[in-house]
C-alpha cells in the first residue's frame, strides 16, 4: 500500500510540470539574420560629441512583423508565415542594427544605435518598417522603411525607402538571402539620404 502511494507522490509533480512546459513545434535547422554589406573594420575609431551624433531608433513595425517568423503576403488581405524559417530576433531589431552599421560605415559619422538614455543626439532617425518579408504574388522579397529624420525638433524630413529582390523558390534559404540583399539596399539608400 505504501509503495503505490510513494510512486503516485513522485509522479504528481512530473505530471503537473508537464502541463507548464511546452517544447513547441519543430525547431528550424538554423536561424536567419542580416549581414551588412558595408561594415566598419575592427579598430576603427569614430568620435565626436553626443549632440552631433545620429541616433538610430528601432523602427516601429507592422503587426505581422512583431515576431521572429518570416511574413508572407499571400494576397491583398492574407498573411502567412514561411515554413521552417525563423529570425534570430525581431525584424525591426535586426534592421536597426544593419541600418546603424551601414550608416556608420558609409558616412564615417558617429552613430548611436542603442538605447542609452545618457546620450541625446540632436539628430534622430526613426521610422516604421512596413514590409519585411516575401510577397507570394510577385515572388519577391520586399523591404519597405518609412524614415523620419528629426533635427532637434526643428526640422523634420520623411521619406519612404523600398527594395524588392526576386526569389525563385519560396524557401527559407533563398528568401532570407533576398531579404538580406533588399535590407542592405534600403540601408544604403538611407545612409546616403542622412549623410
Amino acid at each position: 500500500m505504501i509503495r503505490p502511494i510513494r510512486t503516485a507522490a513522485l509522479l504528481v509533480p512530473a505530471v503537473l510540470l508537464s502541463g507548464c512546459v511546452s517544447l513547441g513545434g519543430k525547431v528550424p535547422d538554423s536561424l536567419l539574420t542580416l549581414t551588412p554589406d558595408a561594415a566598419v573594420s575592427a579598430g576603427t575609431t569614430i568620435s565626436g560629441d553626443a549632440a552631433g551624433a545620429l541616433a538610430v531608433a528601432e523602427p516601429e513595425a507592422a503587426a505581422k512583423l512583431s515576431n521572429t517568423r518570416v511574413a508572407v503576403q499571400v494576397d491583398a488581405t492574407s498573411v502567412a508565415y514561411l515554413k521552417e524559417a525563423q529570425w534570430v530576433d525581431a525584424p525591426a531589431k535586426l534592421f536597426r542594427n544593419l541600418l546603424g552599421e551601414t550608416i556608420r560605415a558609409k558616412t564615417g559619422k558617429l552613430v548611436i544605435d542603442n538605447d542609452d538614455p545618457a546620450l541625446t543626439p540632436k539628430r534622430q532617425l526613426r521610422g516604421t518598417l512596413t514590409e519585411f518579408g516575401y510577397d507570394a504574388r510577385s515572388m519577391q522579397a520586399v523591404v519597405t522603411y518609412d524614415a523620419v529624420l528629426d533635427v532637434n525638433g526643428q526640422k523634420v524630413k520623411t521619406r519612404r525607402f523600398s527594395a524588392q529582390v526576386p526569389v525563385a523558390t519560396p524557401e527559407a534559404g533563398p528568401v532570407s538571402a533576398a531579404l538580406n540583399e533588399a535590407a542592405n539596399k534600403v540601408a544604403s539608400d538611407v545612409a546616403e539620404w542622412v549623410g
